[in-house]
């Protein structure tokens, strides 16, 4: 377009055209200029283009496009315009860029060079500074910038150049770091470092404060106050406070001149007078003051002029104040002076008043001028009065208060008259009646005590008899007697009154003679010239003649034949006497008596025999024990035979506490000079204990021998007598205390043992309050911890011993103080206000006293801001003098929580409660944050934010600025918003430029900082690039920080807001976010809170205004450095190891706390001094000087064996109280310590068992055990005793025991063992810290001893005349059983005549006899012992022989039939009883006298008829039978005897003499007839095989009855229980049935083999066959048996040719039953074996039947030796009781029946009553020890089939 202009003066026109131009080429018309840029700035390259069509625009760098209409790289933007915008710029940008311009007509390009400076800023900026006084502060101002650019650093403090040339203390370094020495108060400012240079310019400041200590107040003046007594005005001017805000003021004093001391020491900072009360009258104080800030304690202010309180009269009067009477007229009175504190002055003296109780009269005054006068006797005052006194003190000032009121009497006086109207006469001849008045009250002068009535003999006033009378206030006539007065003797008499103090004068003594009477013993009775016929008998005048004497009386008599009296009279002056008369060696009874008037005196009396001198008495006898208490007893006794002399000492011996055969005899107590005691009472015994006692009496000659021991008594209980000993208290816990003892001994329990206990009392020391109690009733507990106490608190204990009866005395108190613990409650009254923006100063006062719970070494201050998830901050302040403190360093007008806690040496206390709230004061705000462009278009932007994060305020507003990048920061727009506003939109702007904008918060306080942002005017906006790869430089790592550097990548337009940074803990942890909010402006980040000795690795992303970036690649793994451990060891114990050692235990901490490799461990350790605490007042020790006094410097132990989990700390002092804490360490250095541990070293347990163990049998109950104590080095302290552990050998679980010794000795005495049994003895050794180990068990036996009784005893198979006695083994053998005794009689003589039968059994067994001969219906008692080497106690019990209550009656009348040799008996049932009948018994017995026995037994009960074969008689004897019914009561009444039958069988027909006839006509036949020959041969084998066969069976041992039926003395059968039988017969023998005899001749006996079981006592020989045995046979002694005693017994058989013996083998049950079935064999051997002519020793064969066995028996094998050999072997069967025994096979009753019965069947029987004839159906038990004695019957066990051993001589063989 083209336009023409006109102008003149009237005007102006125009005129244009418009050219089109259609097709032009391109021409740059403003191309690219050579540009410099700064690193990280946006610089625009312009390129103007004309050309038609509208040229295409392309930047290129070399051969790389950057920027066209179709490509675009990051950061290189093509505008509209056609100019190229490199935003941000890099330092690789920096090159030659060509603008092309091209169309359709052609191409045009122009270049331009690039150069990109890197930024100049400042990476390390000055910091706020707050130094002290005097030392150098260094400002850093580390630089960045472009090698090619020259940087200049500029100081300026408060806007003002620094020349650093011109002053010396200042320089400054190359990299702009400016050093400032000797920094004082003007140094004080802003200072601010400005980097200028042409690639960039910047600035950051600093302020730096100076601290120094406050200056001293100054103008100290002190006054006497105005206002207030006692009390001084203190004022001052307020100091310079050193540039740091005063904490305090501390004023300190000097009192008349005493060395300065802190009076106050925490005055509120802003004060500037106090006021001084409570101060001393008379005293002179001068003060000074310091002022105290966070530096420190600035100097004291001079001292103020001295200044004098006046004197006042004392404030408290004296103190102490006792009075005391001295005598009945004075009274002395102490007192001690007023506290010092209170006497106001110098003392001048005391006041004391006095006046008389309850009277109005007026004080007496006393004055004492001298001050050191502290008592005062008050003299001349009335007797017997009551005072009332005070005390003052009194100095220039005047007179102090007086004391407290103290009243005393004056002592009692004696009286001053004597009774009156006294009168006495005698009234008998040992009393003296006297009658008196008593005296005036006011004479006596005191208190009425009673009277005195004296009487004396002439010139022995002295030895005054004095009788004490009560007062009687009734009567006027007052009446009392003496007595005890000599008979017939004068007397002075008198009477006095008497007080407290003494006696009052005598009334006038008058004479009175008391009455004759009779006169006393004569004395020094004496015999002399002792003929058979005569002696002289002399005496002495009696000591007490009581008369006159008019004579004297002698008689004598023989001994207790008063018929024999011959009686003389004597004249008084006659004193011997010569006796004739006598019979020789007669035993006289002698008396003499002195005569008086009044009659004859006291006989004086001896026994002596004519012509025997004295001998030795005997003891005394029949002693019994009566009045027994708890320390004493009454024996009364019966004297023994006096030796023909008076007996002059009577003895007693005891055996105190173990009561036996073997223990000692101590002499308990002695008595003289009572030859007539009859009773003596026996004092000092110890309570609670056993005592026999025993008596000897001594005569002239010498003591008797003991006499037998009284029975074992038990002195009554008594409260113990001692305390427990050693009584120490040690430190347990905070709460608790350790208190340990010694036991009582067993001796000092003086009660039941099981009652015996302790008492433990404990109180706060010096406390006034009811002491709390806690009992134990354990008697041999020694320790006890005291709970439930108050932490750090000294405590009172003692114990005391009781018992079922009552307390003993208390131990001595001992004193004890708990454990140190952290204080259970924070600070009281605590405040804080805020002094500025970032402090608060924070005030409390102390901890209440019963909280500290130890001593308080100082204080935190617990402090964060309120809601917040951060953790508490810890400000300490140590030492209990400071009790402000001002926090620094906090956040602008931030609200804080703050509490206080204090602490001790244990640990952390509470804090404070409830926790207090202050905010910092405001400031300026910090930046908003989160600036964010969300729209950006080419001329308009829109921003939002949010408010600072440290607001530090109220925000009142924002305000935003803004402008071009590249213009000056005047020229920019500045628009203010409300402090709502979040967000704000800008139009008009330019663009496709680069606008940076700032905003800034307001507060009360002014702008603060601002924010800055950039933002390009584009709409091609892109989320920015990732960053490169982080990187992490090894110099830049630390233990819990790194350095993280990285590049940033494009900013997609749009600049990079913030930049997240995220790590992940390798090797598995996953990625979390550090921090979100790294400055847009960062390419380096130190990452912080990381753990040491830690790898990790790291990743970062950018956020820009349209969104994130991708996370960059993960950084190389990097590992943290190690560092110091973070946690302390866990102490699990420590405990005493020995007396200098303790051993430690403890878990070290978790691998993770280590930080690092652990190399081992530190041990500290300190003696704690607590005892020095009672002489540190509270506020010596709230000082960290005093603190250190009492607590020794740690000493240190190191370990460096990391595996260690116990160490021995040794070489420690001995009983020292000592803390211990541990801590661990590794490379980088140590962890912290963990809470302390206390110990007591110097008790430890013992390390070692005693030595040389030894045991010793000292009786069947006791074993001697010996020991060596431990190694001295092994012991650990003072070995306090032992504890002996004991148990049977094999039965410790059962058995085991414990004996306490409380005493070190050696040895102990084990009694009341189990006798001839192994112990297993092992000994330990305590002391005060506890058990030692155990010595290795030793091996002892005590030695035999009696065995207990037998366990039981047993009756079977009853009858009116047998019984089968059976009895236990004792429960305790006590040794090796050697054999039983068994001794029976009846309860009543039968026919007159009482006989005892005493049988010994020898060895263990058998444990049976079957006895008989016994009377029918006759009550029996039976007795047995077993015997080790000497014999046991008895078991016994009561048999009544005869049919029982309830047991069969008899069967009718038995007869007998006979078929060739046998025999069949025929009865028909009797009265069954009351139980049906279970079988039949038939006895036998010889018809020469003989006795009943059993014959046949276990016939069913069905059958009434019986048969058996003669073979089982004796040949040739006549016998009656009779039978007897059995039922579950018992053996029944026996049927009559049948008629008596022979027992002669009839002769076989090879006996007669045709047989010899015929038996010659075979042989002569079988000669003859040889065609017979063999089968004559063949019969005759036959014939001798078949006698060999008879042969063997009848001769072989043990397996025929036969071959024992054919010998006389084989009286042994087993029954069915396996009880071997011994039959006794003791009945006198007639000679036709006596021994062996053999055709009338006697034939020689055989030795006398030895019974093997049985002796027979010679009580019962001598009583029925003392015709056959001497009366010099004591005993039957037998040989010793070689044949075992379970396989042998005796017989026994008497006749004139005296006692015969014969040994037999015991066998098999089998032996003993035969086929009742089975026909006998008959035959030619058999008959001539069976002979007992052939075989038997004997001199006669007895008459009798030969025992066969009722149903079977069973041949011998083939080659079994004959009857000469020795039986087999046939082991020892102890006796079963009937309930164990197995019965054979019985028919079972009908049901019906056991129900008639009353019980079940198979029970047995009851004891009964003496005489009672009936058994009872129940099974038979052990006897218990008690029921010995009681009427027994007989059991149920009589079953069918059953047989019980029997013992006595009987026909049956």
């Amino acid at each position: 377009m083209f336009q023409c202009f006109a102008r003149n003066a009237a005007g102006e026109v125009q005129t244009n055209t418009y050219l089109a131009v259609t097709s032009i080429a391109p021409n740059i018309t403003a191309g690219p200029s050579d540009s410099t840029v700064i690193d990280g700035m946006s610089v625009i390259l312009h390129c103007e283009t004309s050309g038609a069509p509208r040229p295409a625009i392309t930047w290129q760098k070399g051969e790389r496009v950057l920027a066209s209409g179709s490509v675009q790289l990051p950061r290189f933007t093509l505008l509209e315009s056609g100019s190229l915008l490199i935003s941000p710029s890099h330092i690789s940008d920096a090159g030659t860029y060509t603008c092309m311009a091209s169309n359709s007509r052609g191409i045009d390009e122009a270049s331009a060079d690039l150069i990109v400076w890197a930024r100049t800023r400042i990476t390390t900026p000055p910091q706020d500074q707050s130094i002290i006084k005097g030392t150098k502060a260094a400002l850093t101002c580390g630089v960045t910038h472009d090698p090619s650019v020259n940087v200049r650093h500029v100081w300026e403090k408060e806007g003002v150049v620094i020349n650093v040339h011109a002053i010396p203390r200042v320089q400054q370094d190359a990299d702009g770091t400016l050093h400032i020495s000797q920094t004082w108060s003007g140094d004080i400012g802003t200072y601010t470092c400005r980097v200028t240079s042409v690639g960039g310019n910047d600035s950051r400041s600093a302020h730096l404060r100076v601290r120094q200590l406050p200056h001293a107040p100054e103008n100290p003046a002190a006054v006497l106050s105005r206002s207030e007594r006692r009390a001084i005005d203190l004022t001052w001017a307020k100091a310079f406070d050193g540039n740091s805000p005063l904490m305090r003021y501390i004023l300190e004093v000097s009192e008349n001149n005493a060395p300065w001391a802190i009076l106050l020491a925490s005055i509120e900072p802003e004060s500037s007078a106090v006021t001084v009360s409570g101060l001393i009258p008379a005293r002179s104080y001068q003060f000074r003051l310091c002022a105290v800030n966070d530096v420190g304690k600035g100097q004291f202010s001079k001292e103020t002029e001295r200044v004098s309180l006046p004197e006042e009269p004392p404030s408290a009067p004296p103190q102490n104040v006792i009075a005391s009477g001295r005598t009945n007229q004075s009274i002395m009175i102490q007192w001690q002076p007023p506290p010092e504190s209170h006497q106001n002055g110098i003392l001048r003296g005391y006041t004391v008043r006095y006046r008389l109780t309850g009277l109005p009269v007026d004080y007496q005054i006393k004055n004492i001028s001298s001050p050191d006068v502290t008592t005062l006797l008050l003299e001349d005052l009335i007797i017997w009065t009551n005072y009332e006194i005070e005390v003052a003190a009194y100095n220039v000032a005047g007179l102090g208060a007086f004391s407290h009121k103290v009243t005393e009497w004056t002592l009692q006086g004696v009286p001053t008259i004597a009774p009156g109207n006294v009168q006495a006469e005698a009234v008998n001849s040992t009393a003296i009646r006297f009658t008196w008045t008593a005296p005036n009250p006011q004479f006596i002068n005191g208190i009425n005590q009673g009277y005195k009535l004296l009487a004396w003999e002439p010139g022995k006033e002295r030895e005054a008899t004095a009788v004490t009378v009560r007062p009687n206030f009734q009567d006027a006539v007052h009446v009392g007697y003496v007595t005890g007065l000599k008979k017939f003797s004068n007397y002075y008499t008198s009477a006095l009154c008497f007080t407290t103090p003494g006696d009052g004068p005598r009334s006038p003594p008058k004479l009175v003679m008391t009455h004759e009477d009779t006169p006393g013993a004569v004395g020094h009775l004496s015999f002399t010239e002792i003929l058979d016929t005569s002696l002289k008998v002399s005496w002495s005048e009696p000591s007490e003649k009581n008369g006159i004497l008019t004579g004297y009386r002698i008689s004598w008599e023989e001994f207790n034949r008063t018929n024999t009296r011959v009686t003389h009279y004597l004249p008084s002056v006659t004193l011997e006497y010569r006796v004739t008369g006598l019979t020789a060696l007669t035993t006289y009874t002698i008396e003499v008596a002195a005569m008086t008037s009044k009659g004859q005196g006291l006989l004086s009396s001896s026994t002596i025999s004519s012509g025997v001198p004295p001998e030795l008495p005997g003891p005394p006898t029949n002693i019994a024990i009566s009045n027994i208490g708890p320390r004493s007893v009454s024996l009364l006794f019966k004297p023994g035979y006096d030796g023909k002399t008076s007996i002059s000492r009577w003895q007693v011996e005891a055996q105190v506490g173990a009561v036996g055969d073997n223990e000692d005899w101590v002499m308990v107590h002695q008595v003289s000079n009572l030859p007539d005691a009859r009773s003596l009472e026996v004092p000092g015994l110890n309570p609670y204990t056993f005592y026999r006692f025993r008596m000897r009496q001594v005569n002239i000659v010498g003591s008797s021998p003991p006499s037998q021991p009284s029975r074992k008594i038990q002195t009554l209980p008594a409260p113990p007598d001692v305390a427990p000993a050693n009584v120490t208290l040690r430190t347990a816990s905070e709460t608790s205390l350790w208190l340990r003892w010694m036991p009582l001994p067993e001796w000092e329990y003086n009660g039941n043992a099981e009652q015996v206990g302790y008492r433990v009392e404990y109180s706060k020391a010096g406390s006034s309050g009811r002491p709390l109690t806690q009992a134990i009733a354990d008697r041999l507990e020694r320790e006890f911890t005291i709970e439930d106490l108050e932490e750090w608190t000294e405590y009172e204990v003692r114990v005391q011993a009781l018992n079922g009866i009552g307390l003993g005395p208390w131990s001595q108190p001992i004193r004890g103080r708990t454990r140190e613990s952290v204080p259970s409650c924070g600070p009281t009254n605590v405040s804080a206000f805020a002094t500025t923006s970032s402090s608060v100063l924070v005030r409390w006062s102390e901890v209440p006293e019963p909280d500290r719970n130890g001593l308080i070494l100082g204080y935190k201050v617990v402090y964060k801001e309120k809601d917040s998830d951060s953790g508490a901050r810890f400000w300490m302040v140590e030492g209990n003098v400071t009790h402000s403190v001002q926090l620094t360093g906090l956040g602008k007008y931030v609200l804080y929580e703050i509490q206080v806690l204090a602490f001790t040496r244990v640990g952390d206390g509470r804090p404070s409660s409830p926790a207090i709230f202050q905010r910092t004061l405001d400031d300026v705000p910090g930046p908003p944050m989160g600036i964010l462009f969300p729209e950006v278009r080419t001329t308009s932007v829109r921003l939002i934010w949010q408010s600072p994060s440290q607001p530090n305020g109220i925000i009142l507003a924002y305000q935003i600025t803004y402008h071009l990048n590249s213009t000056n920061g005047n020229t920019a727009t500045v628009d203010v918003l409300s402090p709502s506003a979040r967000q704000y939109a800008v139009t008009g702007l330019k663009s496709e430029c680069v606008y940076v904008f700032r905003i800034t918060a307001q507060t009360r306080k002014g702008w603060g900082k601002a924010a800055e942002a950039l933002v390009v005017t584009t709409e091609k906006r892109a989320r920015p690039q990732p960053t490169s790869r982080p990187a992490v430089s090894q110099k830049d790592v630390r233990a819990r920080r790194v350095l993280l550097s990285w590049e940033p990548g494009s900013d997609g337009l749009s600049p990079v807001r913030y930049y997240t940074v995220q790590l992940r803990q390798l090797p598995d942890s996953n990625w979390t976010v550090h921090s979100a909010s790294v400055n847009h402006d960062a390419t380096a980040y130190v990452v912080s809170r990381l753990k040491p000795f830690t790898s990790y690795q790291f990743r970062v992303k950018a956020t820009n205004d349209i969104g994130d970036s991708e996370y960059s690649e993960e950084s190389d793994a990097i590992t943290t450095l190690q560092d110091a451990p973070d946690e302390a060891p866990v102490i699990f114990s420590v405990t005493p190891h020995t007396t200098t050692s303790v051993l430690i235990r403890w878990k070290p901490p978790p691998e993770e706390r280590i930080n690092g490799i652990l190399l081992g461990f530190r041990i500290r350790y300190r003696e704690l001094l607590y005892d020095r605490l009672r002489g540190y007042s509270l506020h010596a020790i709230n000082s960290m000087t005093a603190w250190a006094d009492l607590t020794a410097p740690y000493s240190i132990r190191n370990l460096s064996d990391a595996s260690l989990t116990q160490f021995e700390l040794d070489k420690l002092s001995k009983h020292k109280r000592y803390e211990i804490r541990m801590s661990v360490y590794n490379a980088v250095g140590e962890g912290p310590t963990s809470p302390p541990q206390e110990v007591f070293v110097g008790e430890a347990v013992p390390t070692a068992p005693p030595q040389n163990v030894a045991v010793q049998s000292a009786s069947a109950t006791q074993l001697d055990v010996t020991w060596d104590p431990p190694p001295i080095s092994a012991q650990n302290g003072d070995i306090q005793g032992y504890k002996v552990y004991f148990w049977e050998s094999q039965r410790k679980n059962e058995t085991e025991r414990l004996r306490t010794l409380f005493m070190p000795e050696g040895s102990v005495k084990l009694k009341n063992l189990t006798g001839y049994t192994s112990y297993m003895i092992s000994v330990a050794p305590f002391n005060a810290a506890g058990d030692g180990p155990r010595s290795p068990a030793v091996r002892g036996r005590t030695q035999q001893a009696a065995p207990s009784a037998p366990s039981f005893i047993h009756f079977s198979e009853l009858t009116t005349s047998s019984v089968n006695v059976s009895w236990g083994e004792p429960a305790l053998p006590n040794g090796i059983i050697e054999g039983y005794r068994l001794v029976y009689e009846p309860c009543a003589p039968i026919d007159g005549v009482s006989r005892t039968v005493m049988m010994d059994v020898k060895g263990s067994g058998p444990l049976w006899l079957k006895l008989k001969d016994l009377a029918d219906g006759a009550t029996y008692n039976f007795r047995i012992r077993a015997r080790t080497f000497v014999y046991g106690p008895e078991v016994e019990a009561n048999i009544t022989t005869g049919p029982g209550e309830g047991s069969p009656g008899p069967p009718g009348d038995p007869f007998i039939t006979r078929y060739g040799s046998a025999l069949t008996i025929h009865w028909t049932s009797g009265d069954p009883g009351r139980a049906p009948i279970t079988r039949y018994v038939i006895e036998a017995r010889p018809s020469d006298d003989g006795l009943w026995d059993i014959l046949i037994k276990d016939i069913p009960k069905e059958v009434t008829s019986h048969t058996f074969n003669m073979d089982i008689l004796k040949q040739g004897v006549s016998y009656d039978f009779r039978v007897i019914g059995v039922n579950d009561y018992g053996y029944g009444a026996p049927s009559l005897p049948t008629p008596s039958i022979s027992a002669q069988k009839v002769s076989p027909f090879y006996e007669e003499w045709w047989f010899l006839v015929v038996v010659a006509l075979v042989g002569l036949i079988f000669i003859l007839l040889l065609v017979f020959i063999l089968i004559i041969r063949g019969q005759s084998k036959k014939y001798a095989k078949k006698s060999e066969s008879v042969s063997l069976y009848v001769c072989a041992a043990g397996n025929n009855a036969n071959c024992n039926a054919l010998t006389h003395g084989d009286m042994v059968s087993l029954d069915e229980g396996r009880f071997p039988a011994l039959e006794l017969n003791n009945r006198r023998l007639s000679v036709k049935n006596s021994f062996c005899r053999k055709n009338g001749v006697y034939t020689r006996s055989p030795p006398r083999p030895s019974p093997g079981s049985l002796n027979y006592s010679d009580e019962d020989v001598s009583t029925k066959y003392n015709d056959l045995i001497p009366v010099e046979s004591s005993s039957l002694t037998e040989k010793p048996s070689e044949i075992s005693d379970s396989q042998e017994a005796l017989v026994f058989s008497y006749g004139t040719g005296g006692l015969h013996t014969l040994p037999l083998h015991l066998g098999s049950d089998s032996e003993y039953e035969v086929d009742a079935n089975r026909q006998k064999t008959h035959s030619f051997v058999n008959h001539y074996i069976s002979d007992p002519t052939y075989y038997n020793s004997w001199r006669r064969q007895q008459k009798g039947i030969s025992r066969a066995q009722a149903y079977s028996y069973a041949e011998s094998e083939p080659g079994e030796p004959d009857h000469c050999a020795s039986p087999p072997q046939l082991p020892s069967l102890p006796p079963l009781p009937p309930q164990l025994s197995s019965p054979s096979p019985q028919p079972q009753p009908q049901p019906q029946q056991q129900q008639a019965q009353g019980q079940p069947p198979g029970q047995g029987s009851l004891f009964r009553p003496k005489g009672s004839r009936t058994p009872t159906p129940c099974q038979q038990s052990a006897n218990p020890p008690g029921q010995h004695a009681a009427l027994y019957r007989p059991p149920s066990s009589l079953a069918p089939g059953s047989r019980a051993p029997i013992a006595g001589f009987s026909s049956f063989v």
